[in-house]
């Protein structure tokens, strides 16, 4: 049979000849993963390394290639994952899932014996699939420029990846039939379980034929199976789980009308011969970093258009086929285009050990990793001893070759006996039970239990309780119950964590939580396991200090003094310190001024003038912002023996600001702002700076002959003139002009309410006087 993909096959060999890199966009069905490695045979020099993003893909397109050559499995074409493998000498096509070409590169970075290293089903943006094209392009460029190097897409936008590694873009058109899309009117009725949603739509499509329908997990595709029965069909599950055997028999025709309940496995890389049509149940599973576990867990998520798209084409690939989809045409707007690649949201602890192992992070990432969440991944791996100092330890190197997250990796390596369980219990997917960890250790899921048998091997270490094998992998969350009724913890990383009252461990003074539900203030501890003082200090004996700490208290709202024996930010022994330095304490309440704020020292009027002053002036910034950031420079020196807020509200800020000057500045300062101008009588009257414009306030008689207005440098000081009695009656910026003005109408009017004062006709030439007219 002849698929699309041939047609472009010469001109994919030319390239890769050429070039020694090419991009392949193929859709679905084109051929690409089982006809492309047998293509390249004979243009290879060496084995031929494809990557697959699923075990069953993996095995799946090793055994149709196999096929097609009249061989079994494990000679010319064999396959290699996690726990399986058939290959042997005469393999020269190695069918592999994505994790593995990342050991191949780390154990010998110049891939012996490898000639093309294929990236299939590249448009999924796994992270261990950027990673293993970042090192494989890196490894190309330094060590292996005869390697060549091929990504294959169904739905990937190429250009980027093309421009990343200067490739040159084949396309081939997909072999597909017309697939009409049919959405639903309305939304499902409310309270209608998802999985009967599906069920309703599988039963209107399988008048069409065999049936293919997307679920997120195995839970749903469970409950579908259980909502179709008496449907007439041959119902067959399809997910990751399932045993090698039963996923290929999920994808084999059968006698009678069958229904496929499959997750994303069934999305692009595996063929399903019959299907005539596809119920979409509109949601998927992906990798997300989950701050509850500390560790990526898969979440659901809404499908995107993309993945819609390639879902529906699944119903067109041998007839005219239908498309069923639980969501209305007007949602369809509402679906993002493609899903995120997952470097950009996952847990980066992985990712952050293998490229300490490589040695360096300057790779070229078609999506550079986000540099929070790696430094917070680094963070995490020197506490579990894998990096000192940015660099990989031999321990760093042994948990790189684990397959487990370095959290559980560490707790096998470091755990003993025992260990394997619990690292297996918290690898596979979480069942709700009590907060206590113990009750789910008793009764292991039979995945747990899988999962244990596996990782038993690795067991290595002194023997430990399950509480301390559980911090081994979660030192950051040791946990300290706070004072109070209320069953609250602060957890050794430094953050909070609460439980509801009733809760198994609630009377729990010191815990290991393993399971948060992510609130960012104060999350709630879904799983935990409790531990004692003496299991926390034979484990991190290391890591516990004691600290003499010298601080400012908020809630207290003084300066405290203390001895305390830490483990992170808990403190496991809290004592009285009497011998802190003078210069201590001062830190401390410099520290008690910037809780409370700048207004919280004695601003007297005087203070509060000089303030003013150096304002106007511009000799500094004395604003309430620049206050507190220079404190250190002006106020340290004269915060001794201050130890509360009573006593901040004591200090005066006058002195301190005044030798923050020094004798220089303050000199300028009497230029650039006097404090005070002096009358014709000689009187010093304050200038206000309080105001956007100095203010001088006098009464009338004391300014009488002034025919130059005063000012502060250039600035023309703004006069409120007063009379006898000090009441306002007039301002003005412009003295003489108010002379030969607006004087002459205030003068009518002052001259009956105040007699016995002056108002002379001409003030100009008039004789200043605080005096009144006798009474005659």
């Amino acid at each position: 049979m002849t698929l699309p993909i041939e047609a472009v096959l010469p001109e994919l060999r030319d390239a890769l000849a050429a070039r020694g890199v090419a991009v392949l966009q193929a859709p679905p069905g084109a051929g690409k993963t089982t006809r492309v490695p047998l293509a390249l045979l004979d243009r290879v020099e060496g084995r031929i390394v494809m990557l697959e993003p699923r075990r069953l893909a993996t095995r799946a397109a090793a055994a149709r290639m196999a096929e097609t050559l009249g061989e079994r499995v494990g000679e010319t074409v064999g396959f290699r994952m996690r726990g399986a493998s058939e290959v042997s000498k005469a393999t020269r096509i190695e069918v592999v899932t994505e994790g593995i070409l990342t050991r191949m590169i780390q154990s010998d970075p110049e891939l012996p014996g490898v000639g093309c290293v294929i990236f299939d089903e590249f448009h999924e943006r796994s992270l261990i699939a950027d990673l293993g094209l970042a090192l494989t392009w890196e490894l190309r460029e330094a060590l292996r420029p005869d390697l060549q190097v091929l990504v294959m897409s169904a739905t990937l936008d190429a250009e980027p990846v093309a421009k990343m590694l200067d490739a040159p873009i084949v396309t081939s058109e997909g072999r597909s039939f017309p697939v009409e899309r049919i959405w639903r009117d309305r939304p499902p009725p409310r309270g209608m379980r998802f999985e009967a949603q599906v069920a309703d739509l599988v039963r209107t499509a399988l008048a069409h034929g065999d049936v293919l329908a997307f679920l997120p997990g195995e839970g749903e595709i469970r409950r579908c199976a259980a909502a179709l029965e008496g449907c007439g069909a041959e119902i067959r599950p399809l997910y990751g789980a399932l045993p090698f055997a039963q996923q290929r028999a999920a994808i084999e025709p059968g006698e009678r009308p069958r229904v496929v309940l499959a997750t994303s496995i069934a999305e692009t890389s595996l063929t399903i011969e019959g299907i005539r049509a596809v119920v979409d149940g509109g949601l998927a599973r992906r990798a997300r970093f989950d701050p509850s576990s500390g560790m990526s867990r898969l979440v659901t998520e809404r499908v995107t258009r993309a993945e819609a798209t390639q879902r529906a084409g699944r119903a067109g690939r041998v007839a005219p086929g239908v498309a069923y989809a639980n969501w209305t045409r007007g949602e369809e707007g509402g679906l993002l285009a493609f899903p995120s690649p997952e470097i950009e949201t996952a847990d980066l602890a992985g990712l952050a050990l293998e490229l300490a192992a490589w040695g360096t992070d300057d790779l070229p990432f078609l999506t550079p990793p986000p540099e929070g969440a790696l430094a917070e991944a680094r963070s995490l791996l020197e506490g579990l001893g894998a990096l000192a100092g940015g660099s990989i330890t031999d321990h760093g190197r042994a948990l790189a070759r684990l397959p487990l997250h370095p959290r559980l990796g560490h707790m096998v390596l470091s755990g003993g006996a025992g260990s394997s369980a619990l690292a297996g219990l918290l690898a596979a997917r979480p069942v709700p039970g009590s907060v206590d960890l113990s009750e789910a250790l008793r009764s292991p899921s039979a995945e747990a239990r899988a999962e244990t048998k596996r990782l038993r091997r690795w067991e290595t270490g002194p023997d430990r309780s399950e509480a301390q094998q559980l911090a081994l992998a979660y030192p950051d969350r040791i946990g300290l119950r706070r004072p109070g009724d209320a069953p609250r913890w602060l957890l050794s990383g430094g953050k909070g964590a609460r439980m509801e009252k009733g809760d198994a461990l609630a009377a729990a003074r010191l815990l290991v939580a393993c399971d948060l539900d992510g609130d960012r203030t104060e999350a709630r501890i879904r799983r935990a396991l409790a531990i004692s003082e003496a299991e926390v200090r034979e484990v991190f004996a290391d890591r516990i200090a004691w600290v003499e700490v010298c601080e400012w208290s908020t809630r207290h709202r003084r300066v405290e003094t203390r001895r305390r024996e830490m483990l992170g930010a808990i403190a496991l022994d809290d004592r009285t310190w009497n011998d802190a330095s003078p210069e201590a304490v001062a830190r401390a309440a410099l520290d008690g001024v910037r809780d409370l704020g700048i207004d919280c020292l004695d601003w007297s009027k005087r203070a509060r003038l000089l303030r003013a002053r150096i304002a106007a002036s511009g000799l500094r910034d004395v604003s309430g912002a620049a206050l507190l950031e220079t404190a250190e420079d002006w106020l340290l020196p004269w915060l001794g023996g201050i130890r509360d807020a009573g006593g901040l509200a004591r200090l005066d800020p006058h002195e301190a600001l005044t030798a923050w000057l020094g004798w220089e500045d303050g000199a300028r300062l009497d230029r650039l702002a006097p404090a005070a101008w002096t009358t014709p009588l000689g009187r010093r009257v304050p200038i206000d700076y309080a105001p956007d414009i100095p203010t001088l306030s006098l009464r009338v008689q004391e300014v009488l002959g002034v025919t130059e207005h005063p000012r502060v440098g250039d600035t023309p000081l703004r006069l409120e003139l007063l009379s006898p009695a000090r009441r306002p009656v007039a301002i003005t910026q412009d003295l003489p002009g108010f002379w030969a003005g607006g004087y002459a109408d205030m003068r009518r009017d002052m001259r009956a309410q105040y007699p016995r004062h002056p108002w002379p006709e001409d003030p100009a030439s008039a004789q200043p006087t605080e005096r009144a007219k006798p009474r005659g």
